[in-house]
C-alpha cells in the first residue's frame, strides 16, 4: 500500500533531510563508525572528516572553523552562550533578551531567576518590532548578555541584529543570537555582524536532528556548559555524533548554494499562499510585519475558529502546517510571541503558521488554498471559537495570559 501524499508546510518546525545529506552521512553509519577519540587508525581516519565540515559550517556563516563548536541542538547552543557569559563575567548577574525569544531562551531565563539572576524580556510592538532605544536603555552596569533572535520562528519577522550587535559592543555587554531559522533563507556574515554568539541547528536546514553549533567568537571567554572527555577542543564534552556533524557540513555547503532560491521562488511561493488566504477567505489576517520577513513564513489569524480545529482537518488532507513553534504546539496555551504583540487569546489560538521550503510546489500551494477554504468554511459553520473551547481550560489559560500580559507591560524584569 502506497503512503497517501503529504503536503508539508512546516519547515520552521523541521526540514526534510536531503538527498545529498543523506549519501554523505552513509559512510559514516555503514563502513566508518569508530570513534574519532581513539588512540588506532580506524577511529583516528575521523579527524579529517570532521575537520572538513567543521570549514563547511564556518563557512556558511564566515566564521573561522576554531569558532565553531557542535552541540546536539539549538537550545543547547543557547544555554550555553547565556551560562558562559554569566560564568566568565562574575559580578554580572543581569540577562537582557525578549519576550518573543524561543522557549530554549524563555525557559532558560525562568530557571536562571530561580537561582537568582535577573533577567528582562523586553516587549514588542504589535507588529513583532523591537525598540532599539529601549533595548538599550534596559542594558545595566551588571548585565552580562543581550539574546535577541535574529528570525522569529512563528512570525518570521526580523530584528536588525547588526545594529544590536553594534550597541552591546559600545556599551561592552556580550551579544548572542539565535539564528536557527536563517540559514538557506539569509546570507550569515559573523565578521560583518558582530555577534560574539550564534546558534544553529541542523535540522533546520536539511540535515539531521541531533546536531547544532555554537560559534563563539575569537577572543570571547568561554565555559564549558557540557563537561566531559575533552572533545570540541575542550569546550563541549561527548563523542562526536561524526554522522551527524558530516551531514551539517553537506548541508550547509546546500544551503549556500540555495539562498537565491529561498530568496526568489520559496518567496513567491510564500506570497501566493498568504495572499489566496487574504483575499479569498474572509475574517483573515497576517500577525506580524510584512517587511522585514523571512521569506518562508506566514503567520495567517482566522477569526471564528481555532487552530487546533483548522489543523485536524487539514492533517486528514496530508497538509502539515502548525499553531506556532513545535516545541509548544499541543498545549491549551495561545503563542507567547502573539499574546506578547498584543493578539488577544482568542486571536492567538486562532492562528497558524505556514513555513515553506525549497522542496514546496505551486502545485502544493494550490492544494492547500483549496483545502483551507474549505475547512475554515466548515469550521465556521459548525460552531464559533468561543464554544469549541473547553471551559475550564479556557479559564485557566486566560488567566495565565492576563498575568503574563500584566508582567509584559513592566518589561517582566526579576530583579
Amino acid at each position: 500500500m502506497s503512503s497517501p501524499a503529504i503536503y508539508y508546510f512546516d519547515n520552521n518546525a523541521t526540514t526534510q533531510v536531503a538527498p545529498e545529506v543523506i549519501e554523505a552521512m552513509l559512510p559514516f553509519l555503514r563502513d566508518y563508525w569508530g570513534n574519532p577519540s581513539s588512540t588506532y587508525g580506524f577511529g583516528r581516519q575521523l579527524g579529517s572528516h570532521l575537520d572538513e565540515a567543521r570549514a563547511r559550517v564556518a563557512a556558511l556563516i564566515n566564521a573561522e572553523p576554531r569558532e565553531i563548536i557542535f552541540t546536539s541542538c539549538g537550545t543547547e547552543s543557547n544555554n550555553s552562550a547565556l551560562q558562559s557569559a554569566l560564568t566568565t563575567r562574575p559580578g554580572k548577574t543581569h540577562v537582557l533578551t525578549t519576550a518573543v525569544e524561543h522557549s530554549a531562551n524563555i525557559k532558560f531565563g525562568e530557571a536562571l531567576q530561580k537561582r537568582g539572576y535577573a533577567v528582562t524580556y523586553l516587549p514588542v510592538a504589535a507588529d513583532g518590532a523591537l525598540d532599539l532605544e529601549r533595548l538599550e536603555q534596559s542594558i545595566r552596569p551588571e548585565t552580562a548578555i543581550v539574546s535577541v533572535m535574529w528570525a522569529n520562528n512563528e512570525t518570521g519577522v526580523l530584528f536588525p541584529v547588526k545594529e544590536i550587535a553594534a550597541i552591546c559592543q559600545r556599551r561592552g555587554v556580550l551579544f548572542h543570537t539565535d539564528a536557527v531559522q536563517t540559514p538557506g533563507k539569509l546570507k550569515i556574515d559573523v565578521r560583518a555582524l558582530g555577534a560574539d554568539f550564534l546558534s544553529l541547528s541542523a535540522h533546520k536546514l536539511h540535515a539531521p536532528k541531533g546536531i547544532g553549533l555554537l560559534y563563539v567568537k575569537r577572543g570571547v571567554k568561554y565555559q564549558p556548559y557540557v563537561v566531559g572527555g575533552g572533545q570540541e577542543r575542550g569546550r563541549r564534552g561527548g563523542t562526536e555524533n561524526v554522522p551527524g556533524i558530516v551531514g551539517f557540513g553537506r548541508a550547509a555547503e546546500l544551503a549556500m548554494a540555495r539562498l537565491g532560491d529561498e530568496d526568489t521562488r520559496v518567496r513567491s511561493l510564500r506570497d501566493k499562499l498568504e495572499e489566496g488566504i487574504l483575499q479569498s477567505i474572509p475574517g483573515t489576517a497576517r500577525n506580524g510585519a510584512k517587511e522585514p520577513r523571512l521569506p518562508n513564513t506566514s503567520n495567517i489569524a482566522f477569526a471564528g475558529v481555532e487552530a487546533e480545529g483548522i489543523l485536524m482537518l487539514l492533517d486528514r488532507a496530508g497538509i502539515c502546517v502548525s499553531s506556532g513553534s513545535a516545541c509548544t504546539t499541543g498545549s491549551l496555551e495561545a503563542s507567547h510571541v502573539l499574546t506578547a504583540m498584543g493578539c488577544s487569546a482568542a486571536r492567538a489560538r486562532s492562528s497558524i503558521r505556514f513555513s515553506l521550503g525549497i522542496y514546496n510546489t505551486e502545485a502544493e500551494v494550490d492544494y492547500v488554498l483549496k483545502h483551507l477554504a474549505e475547512t475554515i468554511a466548515r469550521l465556521r459553520a459548525v460552531a464559533p471559537v468561543e464554544e469549541s473551547f473547553n471551559a475550564k481550560a479556557q479559564r485557566s489559560n486566560d488567566a495565565k495570559e492576563s498575568a503574563r500580559e500584566t508582567s509584559s507591560a513592566s518589561w517582566r524584569t526579576s530583579e
